[in-house]
């Protein structure tokens, strides 16, 4: 609705600056702007090391974070500077009675509560491991081709996803299904705070649409998983005995059994006593994919020992542990568009913008949802 200059007295955008105001100057009390600026100091002097580059993964580290964190700071500044030049816009469409320039206030005015609220959702992100790169792995479920098609396009929703967020993201392992699809697929967004804002996406997605690979044109649902853990950094202590693992190694291969390297420097470990699988193809040397496998095994097993330590504080304190590993959100292709969320009820009519990685509101959404959730 187009807002008039005789409306203004009613509105009276001074009251929602404010308010805006009061929540930026909150945000920044929380991230702790001081902070920032010497931990950015600090990572610059790191970044200008002439040896930084020895070591490429410390390298990529110390970048990132310091990429992270300047932009952290330059949001929040920006935020800042468009507050006051907002009230300045207010001022010069009441003096001039300018009906142009308050439309462009009030539009800027709603873009504002977006970018702050966006950045409270920031806020939030304060568990243990929220501040972790995040190891993702989807696998396909129920619906034979149908699933393994929705896995694979899933896989390229969050890479995609990462992508328009400016995160590196790295496949460690990609396993083919033989019509089309994949079986599964694990991958790292390496990112500050990717876990923490990832996690909400743990759980089964359920897609339902014409089957393309239905000669009579029938509708379709299929099912995919996706797990989501903090990957491990040194000072995690995760002890593995060699003793309880197994190890093979076989040939990388590509879509529908093509070879894709001449000698078996595909790795996968079964850690016993657990079962927990996984594997990792994406190296051309043997060393390279079994360390990166093992990182991801170590990933694993410390979300296993961290949920387990929650479920004994729970039955401790006589609560009930809430699980998020079940059906969480719908993608509905037929008869009529649309993309749900089962727990935070947040839904898109842009099924095509969401699967080309258009996911801020849905992850924004269940990030205050999971925030209800544990402090209830």
């Amino acid at each position: 609705m187009r807002l008039r200059l005789a409306d203004v007295a009613d509105i009276d955008p001074a009251e929602e600056i404010n308010e805006l105001t009061g929540t930026l100057n909150s945000i920044q009390d929380v991230l702790d702007l001081e902070s920032l600026h010497k931990q950015i100091d600090e990572l610059g002097e790191q970044a200008a090391a002439p040896d930084l580059w020895n070591d490429p993964e410390q390298a990529q580290k110390v970048t990132s974070r310091l990429s992270h964190m300047q932009g952290e700071v330059n949001r929040v500044e920006s935020l800042v500077s468009r507050l006051d030049d907002l009230k300045v816009l207010f001022q010069l469409a009441a003096e001039e009675s300018d009906q142009d320039t308050l439309d462009e206030a009030n539009r800027e005015l709603a873009a504002l509560k977006s970018d702050i609220g966006a950045l409270e959702v920031r806020t939030l992100l304060s568990g243990e491991y929220d501040a972790r790169e995040a190891l993702v792995t989807i696998n396909s479920q129920a619906g034979g081709v149908d699933a393994a098609d929705w896995a694979q396009m899933l896989l390229r929703m969050y890479l995609r996803w990462a992508e328009r967020k400016g995160y590196s993201s790295e496949v460690y392992d990609t396993s083919y299904a033989e019509e089309a699809g994949i079986k599964s697929a694990t991958f790292t967004v390496k990112a500050p705070y990717a876990y923490g804002t990832l996690r909400g996406e743990h759980g089964t997605h359920r897609l339902v649409r014409i089957s393309p690979f239905d000669n009579q044109g029938r509708r379709q649902t299929s099912f995919a998983g996706v797990d989501v853990v903090p990957v491990v950094e040194q000072t995690d202590h995760i002890d593995i005995n060699e003793d309880d693992l197994r190890i093979d190694v076989y040939r990388s291969s590509g879509p529908g059994g093509q070879g894709v390297n001449t000698t078996d420097s595909a790795v996968r470990i079964t850690h016993l006593p657990s079962g927990i699988v996984v594997s990792c193809q994406n190296e051309r040397s043997q060393l390279q994919n079994r360390a990166s496998a093992m990182a991801v095994l170590q990933a694993k097993l410390l979300e296993r020992k961290r949920q387990e330590e929650a479920a004994t504080m729970s039955e401790l304190r006589g609560e009930s542990t809430t699980s998020w590993g079940t059906q969480i959100r719908n993608y509905v292709l037929h008869p009529y568009q649309i993309v749900k969320d089962l727990r935070t009820g947040f839904e898109a009519g842009n099924p095509t913008a969401i699967l080309d990685g258009d996911l801020d509101g849905f992850i924004e959404a269940e990030i205050r949802w999971m925030r209800r959730q544990e402090n209830q």
